[in-house]
């Protein structure tokens, strides 16, 4: 890389900056790195090489930070702790937390007013203006407007071209619209929309079993609107463990949502305040509100990626540095990449683009990246199921515990869950473990380092846990896959 170009961050909006209204649109501005897209990872990546003393323009159309602060993750966890204490003072006469007027257990309307306002706190109002600051004062050059790539290391926003010693694509993900009839001319609310809405329908059909559609299906039944969900798949969140998915199903089920699993939506029609929407093999289902929570796609359609020789429209295939093609000047992070679509994904990526943008080695390991569906209760997993392991070649145990077995559970009330830890028999260390039960997403934790560290399940089986802590459900699944195993301990 040339010697770092610095200059004074500032953000500029697109082809409207005047001291540069005299340029041809052939003369590019220059920088050491354009980066294409300022959600998390983008962000995150302008952020790590500004401060490492490189010259850094960032790109971005929409809000700085991506979807996760404003209309994804933020808002939607902000809605599900708010329903999950309403539910507690609901059924079990206490509340807790600090919001304790988003937790009103009398009007399900009152409540819901609440959780909407500390969402949209929560979220800035959807307002990027305090990040996109932050952002240019650490030095970087925000240009606001749609990019697209010219060729290597250019990108063209309105009529002026940036170009950098190193091009970054960080365009994040799209809804995935399903092609089903009627669908385009309804009115159906995709996740973002539905986290931008103050409206509680009195009823709600979700087309989609995955994480957001098991999550927005839950927080709209727990505020009194009868759900249904639909999912084509015979499961919930279908590349988990089975016991795990099941058990998904049943606290969905508690909470009053229907379910309609092994069921493909044929049709959608509109009627007078709703939506009918046929599904195959049975009768089809009405509701005020439609949700299409089909998955996510990257978005690289549009942006100029045949300029680079690249198809347009699919996931940017990266090597273990994070290089696109197997060049040197061209980098991805994020959704764009399609592996592991989660905010802390991006984050990481980004760190390791900037080690190796900088002079570093970095190499990226995804072997032990965590995935929740925010749920209550919460499902955590990270690594291989039992059958993508076996898919993979390896030969495998698994153990089981009972989550609702430990004192914590018992102590509490929460007699539900279950832990699934899956081992490489040849090697003896953990390749996988998924859970679902109170506080999984925090204690999922011990699994994500077992499995990152390659750590012998004989050390494993010899962690003490505190009692009583819901962590204690690692200690009979990790003895008995140790057992018989050469003790490997320092």
């Amino acid at each position: 890389m040339s010697a770092p170009r610095r200059s004074e961050g500032r953000s500029d909006g697109g082809d409207r900056s005047s001291h540069r209204a005299d340029r041809s649109s052939d003369e590019a501005d220059r920088y050491d790195v354009v980066i294409l897209g300022a959600g998390s990872g983008g962000e995150r990546l302008a952020g790590l090489l500004a401060e490492a003393g490189s010259s850094v323009a960032v790109i971005e159309e929409a809000r700085v930070g991506g979807e996760c602060p404003y209309v994804a993750c933020m808002p939607s966890k902000a809605m599900l702790r708010a329903a999950h204490l309403r539910s507690d003072l609901v059924n079990h006469g206490h509340r807790v937390g600090a919001v304790a007027s988003a937790y009103d257990g009398g009007s399900a309307a009152a409540a819901w007013s609440a959780a909407v306002a500390w969402r949209d706190q929560v979220a800035e109002g959807r307002d990027d203006s305090s990040t996109a600051t932050s952002l240019v004062d650490s030095g970087v050059t925000l240009v606001r407007g749609h990019g697209r790539v010219e060729g290597p290391g250019r990108v063209k926003v309105g009529a002026r071209v940036l170009s950098g010693d190193h091009l970054v694509l960080a365009t994040g993900s799209e809804a995935v619209i399903p092609l089903i009839d009627g669908l385009a001319d309804s009115d159906f609310w995709t996740s973002e929309s539905a986290l931008s809405s103050s409206e509680l329908p009195e009823s709600l059909v979700v087309l989609g079993g995955g994480p957001i559609g098991c999550e927005l299906a839950q927080l709209y039944a727990r505020y009194g609107s009868r759900v249904t969900l639909v999912e084509s798949s015979d499961c919930l969140v279908d590349k988990e463990e089975p016991a795990v998915s099941g058990a998904l199903a049943d606290a969905l089920s508690k909470d009053g949502v229907e379910l309609r699993l092994g069921r493909q939506a044929r049709s959608v029609k509109t009627w007078g305040d709703g939506h009918e929407v046929s599904l195959d093999g049975g009768p089809g289902v009405r509701a005020a509100r439609l949700l299409v929570a089909t998955g996510m796609r990257p978005r690289t359609a549009g942006i100029g990626l045949d300029t680079l020789g690249l198809a347009d429209g699919e996931a940017l295939e990266t090597d273990d540095h994070c290089r696109v093609g197997g060049r040197d000047d061209l980098w991805a992070v994020g959704d764009v990449t399609g592996v592991a679509p989660y905010t802390h994904t991006a984050n990481y990526q980004a760190k390791v683009v900037a080690a190796n943008i900088t002079g570093g080695g970095a190499v990226a390991d995804y072997r032990a990246i965590p995935r929740c569906v925010f749920t209550d209760p919460p499902l955590a997993s990270v690594g291989l199921s039992v059958e993508s392991a076996r898919a993979s070649g390896i030969r495998v145990r698994s153990e089981t515990m009972e989550v609702g077995e430990t004192a914590r559970a018992v102590s509490e009330g929460r007699r539900s869950g279950v832990l699934v830890l899956v081992a490489d028999t040849d090697r003896d260390v953990l390749v996988g473990a998924s859970a679902i039960g109170p506080s999984a997403d925090e204690w999922i934790g011990e699994a994500v380092l077992a499995i990152r560290a390659e750590i012998p399940l004989s050390v494993l089986a010899d962690v003490v846990h505190p009692f009583p802590t819901f962590s204690e459900a690692y200690g009979p699944a990790l003895a008995r896959l140790a057992a018989d195993q050469p003790d490997r301990r320092p």
